[in-house]
């Protein structure tokens, strides 16, 4: 997911920033997270050891005690800081500060973003459109990195699916442009998004959802009813900043939702349902979402 944390959503009179990445997908996707790991061999090991035994000697113990805590914590945040640059653009800066808030909004995340959140009565439009035949997602959830930027790191998909999905939008946004525009996402910042003219509920601009074009995943909004359809049948997952707070106001609504890339035929099928309801949720009216033929 990708945001920026310093605001919670665009000013709802602005218009719609002008698409810059026109064109297709990456044709190699690498978007990876390394894990935190010391190696010592013998003479290493043999040194740190001469170290410590000396640090013993000829320090002293505060100094000592606060060494040995700042070193490897010290490279914990180098690894972890790396692997926030590792996945790529998004709507935070990818620089020091930006992780620094980054890494204050991780005390407030979800739990467990497979729970739905709860619906309120008084939400407009009262229900969702997906329904209990929402297919199974076959095969095995993706695995998820990220806060903000939040991305796939397997799974990607063909480029192919994702120029369907891209092309399907836009010829949207062309057949009835009195409801629809396709613009820069105000969330993500890089990637191509989906507006709604006349939103119910707002959020960045009245985006109704936006693509990822490195993992080619899509970030989106949905009625609580389809995000439990949508969790339940392996679709996708809350956003980790998906929460409602007292003290601490999150960057994005409770209903914003990662939805995994489609990978064959189906999946785009799929796919496009989920963002009819998505657009069902941002301005509580049906629109198709029509598959480009492939090819």
């Amino acid at each position: 997911m990708s945001l920026t944390v310093t605001t919670t959503e665009c000013a709802p009179t602005a218009q719609p920033l002008p698409v810059h990445d026109h064109g297709s997908a990456p044709a190699n996707v690498v978007i990876r997270q390394d894990p935190f790991y010391i190696t010592l061999d013998a003479p290493a090991l043999l040194a740190v050891s001469i170290l410590l035994v000396l640090g013993m000697h000829f320090v002293d113990r505060p100094v000592l005690e606060t060494l040995i805590i700042l070193v490897p914590t010290s490279l914990l945040i180098r690894n972890d800081y790396l692997n926030f640059l590792k996945l790529g653009p998004g709507g935070t800066p990818p620089t020091p500060v930006g992780y620094a808030r980054l890494t204050f909004y991780r005390l407030f995340t979800l739990r467990d973003p497979f729970v739905p959140p709860p619906v309120d009565p008084a939400q407009k439009p009262a229900a969702g459109i997906l329904g209990a035949d929402l297919p199974y997602r076959p095969g095995p959830r993706p695995a998820v990195a990220g806060l903000a930027p939040q991305r796939q790191l397997n799974q990607h998909g063909s480029t192919g699916a994702y120029d369907r999905l891209r092309g399907a939008i836009e010829a949207l946004a062309v057949r009835d442009p009195k409801r629809f525009v396709t613009a820069t996402s105000c969330l993500e910042k890089h990637g191509f998004a989906l507006f709604s003219r006349h939103p119910v509920n707002v959020c960045g601009n009245g985006e109704v959802c936006h693509i990822h074009s490195s993992d080619r995943s899509l970030h989106l909004n949905l009625h609580p009813d389809d995000i439990r359809e949508v969790l339940e049948k392996g679709w996708g997952q809350r956003h980790p900043m998906a929460w409602e707070g007292m003290l601490v106001r999150s960057p994005v609504p409770r209903t914003f939702m990662m939805i995994y890339a489609p990978r064959d035929e189906n999946d785009l099928k799929i796919v496009g349902r989920i963002i009819e309801a998505a657009i069902w949720y941002t301005d509580a009216e049906k629109a198709e979402v029509r598959p480009v033929t492939e090819g």
